[in-house]
């Protein structure tokens, strides 16, 4: 696609805040709500240290790469599990920290292991017939989190009011992006947020004033608890670390050899599930960019970044990070690839979250908001993975059992669940839709090419 700014271009330091504003508010949303999540489960996370690992963790990424590949890192979801399976047996904060880093050390290990032999089997394993399905799953994916945000502003209920609000966010982010001068293109989520906000807010006086609490989708109570008991912490606070936590409450939840084994059997296998993901989010990002970062930067560097980014971030935020689809799909919709954007973020998102305020705004931007400007982002994802879909020759019965494969195992949710964990219920080890999807796409690419797996330029060249 036409980038407006290139990876290594450097906007105006002006318009520089703006763009890194518009990514942190892209990602702000699911990477607070994380650490709601494990507070959840019974251990006190700060969703002010969790923007604070996401911005460090960030940094740590855009080293590894060398400031080539535009992308943020935010709270990941898929270890949830993990986490409450971790709390629940008692290993507290310590817990989190060791497993994310045996995850992450994961990524470490597999990125030295790729340095060595080199990326060309990348290729050969994803070509464009099975990575292009599975881009369109990971926004099809998400896409369930924005309608029903939209739909019961994050609760389980059905709202008109916030079916309205929701929508109208999105339109307005249509709007600017498609019929807006060349400053408000480059600004469409933030145009859209605030219109959303603005709505919101006034729906939500309104209804508090007739007494109608249809209307009252925005909370004031984060604002409540911030401002209640006034004083400098309510304008200025240290977000509370994780790793302080963990020191706090040493010998607490006490760990022996046992325990340590225990943890990494629950987290290794997240990070090789996390693999499909984070190649497929940079085969996409390829494809935006229209440069391969498999190549350049190296899948090595980009998996060497994820994952100490990801274990330095858990210290401080008690979250693991991952590449964001909110962050991709930001950068492809308004056409700006540059770093100098992402890493403005990162040290934004570490510097705001001392200021308490800052973090009760977001805080109360009702999800209805957050999910019309998710419409956006996630049907970003998918349409980029039937770009590369284009390329496939359907008619080719072969490529059509190895697409339809991908679609249904990952759009049905089809998992492979290993095991019951005695204190949640759940499995033991689960391997998520998207890895079976991909799992069964590679199996079917090797049984219709008789065991050969076939690259994308030999694809291409069949198909000539």
């Amino acid at each position: 696609m036409k980038l407006i700014y290139g990876v290594s271009d450097k906007p105006k330091f002006s318009q520089t805040l703006v763009f890194a504003f518009q990514q942190m508010i892209a990602i702000m949303a699911a990477t607070l709500l994380v650490p709601m999540l494990i507070t959840s489960f019974g251990l006190d996370a700060d969703p002010a240290a969790a923007l604070f690992g996401a911005g460090i963790g960030t940094i740590v990424y855009l080293l590894f790469t060398k400031r080539k590949s535009p992308v943020f890192l935010g709270s990941s979801f898929t270890f949830l599990g993990a986490y409450a399976a971790s709390i629940g047996q008692n290993y507290g904060y310590w817990g989190i920290i060791i497993g994310v880093a045996f995850a992450g050390l994961v990524y470490v290990v597999i990125g030295l292991v790729i340095k060595l032999a080199g990326t060309n089997w990348v290729n050969k394993l994803m070509p464009a017939v099975i990575i292009g399905p599975i881009v369109t799953l990971i926004g099809l994916s998400l896409s369930g989190t924005a309608t029903s945000w939209v739909s019961g502003n994050g609760g389980d209920g059905y709202s008109w009011v916030s079916i309205i609000i929701g929508l109208f966010t999105f339109f307005m982010i249509v709007l600017a992006s498609v019929k807006g001068g060349k400053t408000l293109k480059l600004i469409p989520f933030i145009v859209g947020i605030g219109a959303g906000y603005a709505l919101a807010l006034v729906l939500t006086l309104i209804g508090m004033a007739t007494g109608n609490t249809a209307l009252q989708v925005l909370s004031f109570q984060p604002f409540i608890d911030t401002f209640s008991n006034f004083g400098l912490t309510s304008i200025i606070d240290y977000p509370k670390f994780f790793f302080l936590k963990a020191i706090q409450t040493n010998g607490q939840y006490p760990l022996d050899a046992a325990a340590i084994g225990n943890i990494a059997m629950i987290y290794v296998p997240i990070g090789v599930v996390e693999l499909a993901q984070h190649i497929a989010d940079h085969k996409n990002l390829s494809n935006i960019i229209e440069k391969d970062l498999i190549k350049e930067p190296g899948l090595d560097n980009t998996l060497l970044g994820d994952g100490v980014g990801s274990i330095v971030g858990a210290a401080f935020g008690g979250c693991a990070n991952t590449t964001y689809g909110e962050s991709i799909g930001c950068v492809a919709i308004t056409g700006n690839a540059s770093t100098i954007s992402i890493l403005t973020a990162s040290f934004g998102c570490m510097i705001l979250s001392f200021f308490t305020p800052f973090v009760a705004l977001i805080n109360s931007i009702p999800k209805c908001v957050m999910g019309g400007a998710c419409i956006a982002l996630y049907g970003f994802i998918a349409v980029s993975g039937l770009q590369m879909i284009q390329k496939v020759d359907l008619s080719n019965s072969k490529n059509l059992f190895i697409v339809s494969a991908i679609l249904v195992c990952g759009i049905g949710g089809l998992c492979f669940n290993f095991g019951t964990n005695a204190i949640t219920g759940g499995p033991l080890l689960e391997i998520t839709s998207l890895a079976v999807a991909l799992i069964v796409g590679v199996a079917t690419n090797l049984i219709v090419n008789n065991g050969k797996l076939v690259s994308g330029e030999e694809q291409e060249t069949k198909k000539k």
